[in-house]
């Protein structure tokens, strides 16, 4: 039942940027606990589609669904209620704020929903010692490398327990060994927490280490295909 209610559903997609279309009408169905890369060349709608399934953009026409809860017909305030407590989010830069440590970082969601900062504190502890930074706490991003700082990203992204995780470009600024290990991290954390995991890039290498490959070309999906986990 668990994995129903996390269900996101995607149908009938169309989003348009003046004459540009960035979906021309797109139908996903990922099921909870999945992990799903999205490929394709630039300008081919993927991050588009991202942002649409994440509630950050609504499309022009068609629905989301997490579960029963109808993503599209809800207001802006309650999408962002809705991206703060159920998703999680990887950049390519990791997008840390720069002024906190690495603990206030991995425990800002949880101040953001009304945690007592003690317990807030605890909890980051937990998952940045579960991502072998016990001894970076104490840093801000300016003091880490790129891979320990997507490494403070993915902590930050889980530390809520969403439902979805989504990942654009988490690689992207990271040279090839390091973006291996942040994928392997990545991938293995979302397992153990049962949270569907969906990435965007640009590198089959990346896209491996899901276990579905959708393949966006001209705003429509190409492909949609099974992968055996952990290929890379």
């Amino acid at each position: 039942m668990g994995t129903m209610k996390n269900t996101l559903n995607a149908t009938h997609l169309v989003k348009t940027y003046g004459s540009v279309r960035a979906l021309a009408d797109v139908s996903i169905t990922v099921e909870g606990g999945e992990s799903v890369a999205i490929m394709g060349p630039s300008g081919s709608g993927k991050s588009t589609l991202l942002h649409t399934l994440s509630g950050i953009l609504r499309p022009d026409s068609g629905t989301v669904r997490l579960g029963p809860v109808d993503v599209t017909s809800l207001s802006d305030k309650e999408r962002s209620t809705l991206r703060r407590e159920r998703f999680g989010f990887v950049f390519q830069d990791g997008q840390l704020v720069d002024e906190l440590t690495a603990r206030e970082n991995v425990a800002f969601p949880l101040l953001l929903s009304g945690w007592k900062r003690s317990r807030a504190m605890r909890e980051a502890d937990q998952w940045l010692s579960r991502l072998g930074l016990n001894d970076m706490g104490g840093r801000k991003p300016g003091e880490m490398s790129g891979g320990q700082a997507q490494r403070v990203a993915i902590a930050r992204s889980l530390v809520h327990s969403p439902a979805v995780v989504f990942a654009d470009e988490p690689t992207g600024a990271l040279d090839q060994a390091t973006g291996h290990e942040v994928m392997q991290i990545l991938t293995t954390v979302c397992q153990m927490s049962k949270a569907t995991l969906i990435v965007v890039t640009h590198d089959m290498e990346v896209a491996k280490w899901c276990n579905r490959l959708v393949e966006i070309r001209d705003a429509l999906i190409h492909d949609d295909r099974k992968l055996g986990v952990g290929q890379a």
